[in-house]
């Protein structure tokens, strides 16, 4: 479960994280005194639970805690602060906790017994990638239905990367090799790459795809993949490898070599 809490106040901060150090141990948990900070870190990881005080300079809570549900609308979010005027704009939001500071051991636990989402909801990742056997991309539970089908290439090709940058050429090499004009690949690209921005924006998927200039990288602990799982876990994983790769794309045939070595165990 990863938890973050979020307060410009040092010392109230540090009341909190011993709070949850103390409460869940086992958490991955972080601290920010910059809204903005916080903010960067939810879009890389996917976020179960946000303690966040409401008066900061630059973001204040309310609207942190909305940027945070965009980019994961199952996150619980538990305002702490020391004004009590701010509690419709908590229930607007659909919060799962408002406290008064000073926190307290007995405070959070009330709140952690209410969460709106329970951690065993938020156990399992919104997104599913199958890339053994035909290539698709499940969110909910159902596929993903692209305006464009090169666009769900391009999601196959940074799935394929497993996290690596990859730029605008690979990316055009890999769909298109040495066919047509590379003024209308590049023009393509732009449509499709567009189409997944507001496909994924759609479904509430905001920091799924890592944009840097001239190249994307899929954000691997934000989905589930039988590929990513297989080669964590090897034989005790649930998803075998068994020499069928995302076969409906021709520039597949590349990776099977890396694959065949992780199956058989070569050491060259």
């Amino acid at each position: 479960m990863k938890i973050i809490a979020v307060d410009d106040n040092k010392k109230d901060l540090k009341i909190i994280s011993d709070i949850v150090k103390d409460i869940l141990p086992d958490s991955e948990y972080d601290a920010f005194e910059d809204p903005l900070s916080a903010l960067a870190l939810a879009r890389e990881k996917e976020i179960d639970i946000a303690i966040l005080d409401i008066k900061m300079p630059e973001l204040d809570g309310i609207e942190l805690g909305r940027f945070l549900k965009e980019l994961n609308p199952f996150i619980n979010i538990i305002f702490l602060t020391s004004h009590k005027d701010y509690g419709f704009e908590a229930m607007e939001m659909h919060a799962s906790g408002y406290m008064i500071k000073p926190a307290t051991k007995d405070k959070l636990n009330e709140e952690l017994a209410e969460l709106r989402y329970a951690e065993k909801y938020n156990s399992h990742k919104r997104v599913f990638v199958q890339t053994f056997g035909n290539f698709e991309i499940f969110v909910d539970g159902k596929p993903v239905d692209f305006k464009y089908k090169r666009t769900k290439e391009m999601v196959a090709i940074l799935v394929a990367n497993k996290g690596a940058q990859t730029t605008n050429g690979e990316i055009i090499a890999n769909m298109w090799e040495d066919e047509g004009d590379p003024d209308k690949k590049v023009s393509y690209l732009g449509n499709i790459r567009q189409d997944l921005q507001n496909t994924f924006s759609d479904l509430k998927l905001e920091g799924i795809i890592l944009k840097q200039r001239g190249s994307m990288a899929i954000a691997k602990d934000r989905i589930d993949c039988d590929l990513y799982d297989w080669l964590e876990k090897k034989d005790a994983s649930k998803y075998k490898y068994a020499g069928d790769f995302m076969n409906q794309y021709s520039w597949s045939e590349f990776y099977h070599a890396d694959l065949d070595d992780e199956l058989y165990g070569y050491d060259f």
